[in-house]
């Protein structure tokens, strides 16, 4: 398995905010590629379509052609400042958020109390605000590519902030060996390059200390039965959807030993509510009224069969803590 991305075939981009497509796998070098998903923006309705193709191989899914960084920047500033904050507000009520966050911590309570931990992509860092009930003696810092981990400084719900991403040109090395944890909550399928992004979490990481990845899960159920309404797809933010399979053995190769691998716990209950907020998204108000009892019913299916589903294929994200080994 190669240890980055091969060189992807050159062809003529038909949008200045995207890179030329590639013909093979990011994640394994196959070119044994079909399409996913093809779809617009869900939100803005714009011109233009972004692409998901899945590894026939390695069942590695990820954005073809990818955004340029201009083109991701642009998106994730457009996106994440304003209008996935709104959605979110929508499907998630801030109360359920905190419970989620809170629910995190506990369960990773059970690791040895940390001097210090890194929250990677921490957005308003409200993970490390609810994880302080559990680890009132951590020192909590948070790295974002937004100014939220500023503004969230500002207001004390982390000790340091720092603004971009690990691979960074030298983040990694003025962060080498800083801390006991690093945690990327539904970072990783932002990254241009995941392994590159793993590669420096090692960095920054103690021997010894342990690496939390939750991601979006590619196999869950409801990406087939919603399609492009199926919010986790995240286009064109999410450039890869990692398998279980594949980022646990990555992450063996570069010298860790997994410890928890959770797919019943990260299920968070929204697809339903969610497909059914995007399918409205630009609806007109007469329509978003009529359709309200619609979206209740979807809310009360995500959270009442919330129990069941999570133990199940329909289960949209996991978790791997992992101990970086010394030596």
């Amino acid at each position: 398995m190669p240890t980055s991305p091969l060189t992807p075939q050159i062809t003529t981009p038909h949008d200045p905010f995207q890179e030329p497509r590639r013909a093979d796998c990011p994640w394994c070098g196959s070119r044994s590629l079909r399409t996913r998903l093809r779809a617009p923006d869900p939100l803005r309705h714009r011109a233009g379509t972004f692409v998901l193709d899945e590894c026939g191989d390695c069942a590695h899914t990820f954005q073809n052609p990818r955004l340029t960084a201009e083109g991701f920047a642009f998106f994730h500033r457009d996106f994440y400042e304003r209008q996935l904050e709104e959605l979110v507000t929508r499907v998630l009520s801030p109360r359920a958020v905190r419970r989620r966050h809170r629910a995190t911590a506990r369960r990773l309570s059970a690791l040895r109390e940390p001097e210090s931990w890194l929250d990677v992509g921490t957005g308003h860092a409200r993970f490390p605000e609810a994880a302080k009930e559990f680890f009132p003696y951590t020192s909590f810092d948070g790295l974002d590519p937004t100014a939220r981990v500023e503004q969230a400084l500002l207001e004390g719900r982390v000790e340091e902030a720092h603004r971009g991403y690990l691979t960074t040109p030298g983040t990694a090395a003025r962060l080498r060996a800083r801390y006991d944890v690093v945690s990327m909550f539904h970072h990783l399928e932002h990254a241009p390059d995941p392994r590159a992004e793993l590669g420096a979490a090692l960095t920054v990481l103690r021997p010894g200390g342990h690496l939390v990845v939750e991601v979006t899960d590619p196999r869950c159920a409801f990406a087939t039965l919603l399609g492009r309404w199926w919010l986790p797809y995240g286009q064109p933010r999410h450039l890869h959807l990692v398998p279980r399979a594949n980022l646990r053995a990555e992450l063996e190769r570069m010298g860790c030993s997994v410890l928890v691998t959770d797919r019943t716990s990260p299920h968070v209950p929204y697809d339903l509510t969610a497909a059914v907020t995007l399918s409205l998204n630009h609806a007109h108000p007469l329509v978003q009224l009529a359709a309200t009892p619609v979206g209740d019913l979807a809310w009360g299916l995500d959270q009442g069969f919330a129990p069941l589903l999570r133990r199940t294929c329909f289960s949209n994200a996991y978790r791997i803590v992992a101990r970086k080994n010394a030596g």
